[in-house]
């Protein structure tokens, strides 16, 4: 078997990259860049490697044998990976590329303007529509910190949000006794009394994404006196989205928590599932799960522990931890939501009932 020879973290960091071009997540490509450094390996050793649950590993490891990077061995006993040699897959990768491109260039029509990931929005009135526009193409999850006074503004498009079940996280500036006023337009709110952000983070992870964060005073006045970036591409939208929920929300204090969805309930949104189930655990009831996996698997047992930092009291070990534990036939697993990569499982659909349902 031969060897891997060592990369600088430069040429590391380029590798990833173009990999990601290819359309591998980070997952992916860690589990791939393992089976080219171990040639051929165990699932259990690649996923020790690679630092991913072995349950992961047998479904990445299926996805990149299709796209023809790995093999996998099943005759063998245990079953075994090995690595295709990247002359041979990469080879088919750019015969694929040239037979696309020119494919595309027939369809190709030159756009007259194009949208870059990142822009600097200095209006008032622009930030405000691009907010209501977010609010307004939501499907999934919608998280903002904004000054009391732009409330109004968009309490509309909230509302029509909650009535299409998107999740809404609200983190309000200015405020710190008016409960009633976000029963119809938010899941969660807190406030601060002091103004500081204006940020938003609308279905993260989905091709939906798109975030926004600046200062409050480019919303809070009439003129221009503060500065904000709206951004799509992925890994920073998480980046907004992660300070959103360890800086900002953590620093708030709750102030409204509306009551959980009745239940057998059927959640295509994992954080909604998450979200939910707390709510009713904290109330006593015994919740039971059955979740529809990534690799086509469906989990079932006792919902025994939810990790989350949405609401009082945080049960994450760490801020942006949100997990459902169950207790299963098999044994205790851990399910988390897209791209997780600690729990045993990545969950694509939830459905929660009560124990006695």
């Amino acid at each position: 078997m031969g060897t891997m020879p060592n990369h600088s973290h430069d040429d590391e960091s380029t590798i990833r990259e173009m990999l990601e071009i290819f359309g591998l997540t980070e997952k992916e490509i860690d589990v791939y860049l393992a089976v080219l450094r171990l040639g051929e390996a165990t699932t259990s050793t690649i996923a020790e490697k690679a630092n991913v649950s072995q349950q992961a590993v047998y479904t990445i490891t299926e996805r990149l044998a299709d796209r023809g990077f790995v093999r996998v061995n099943s005759h063998a006993s245990p079953k075994t990976i090995s690595a295709i040699p990247p002359e041979e897959s990469m080879g088919r990768v750019s015969s694929e590329i040239g037979k696309m491109t020119g494919l595309l260039d027939d369809l190709f029509n030159e756009p007259e303007t194009q949208t870059p990931e990142l822009r600097l929005v200095q209006s008032r009135k622009t930030a405000i529509n691009r907010l209501r526009d977010a609010i307004s193409q939501a499907r999934n999850e919608i998280v903002l910190a904004i000054p009391e006074r732009i409330y109004p503004d968009i309490e509309s498009e909230l509302q029509d949000a909650r009535d299409r079940g998107v999740l809404v996280f609200l983190l309000i500036q200015g405020v710190s006794d008016d409960k009633d006023r976000f029963r119809e337009t938010a899941d969660a709110v807190r406030y601060w009394n002091e103004e500081g952000v204006f940020l938003y983070t609308v279905d993260i992870q989905t091709d939906n994404k798109t975030s926004f964060i600046g200062d409050s005073d480019l919303v809070s006045g009439t003129h221009r006196s503060g500065t904000g970036v709206v951004v799509s591409q992925r890994h920073l939208c998480n980046a907004i989205h992660g300070i959103f929920f360890s800086t900002y929300w953590a620093s708030g204090v709750e102030l409204f928590v509306t009551e959980p969805y009745a239940l057998p309930r059927r959640f295509e949104w994992f954080r909604a599932a998450v979200f939910h189930a707390f709510l009713h655990d904290r109330s006593g009831t015994e919740l039971r799960a059955d979740i529809e996996v990534q690799n086509g698997e469906t989990v079932s047992g006792a919902v025994t522990e939810i990790r989350q930092a949405f609401v009082e009291p945080v049960t994450s070990e760490f801020y942006l931890e949100t997990a459902l534990f169950l207790e299963t036939a098999e044994g205790r697993v851990s399910v988390g939501g897209p791209d997780s990569f600690i729990e045993d499982y990545e969950a694509a659909v939830v459905t929660l009932r009560s124990a006695d349902q």
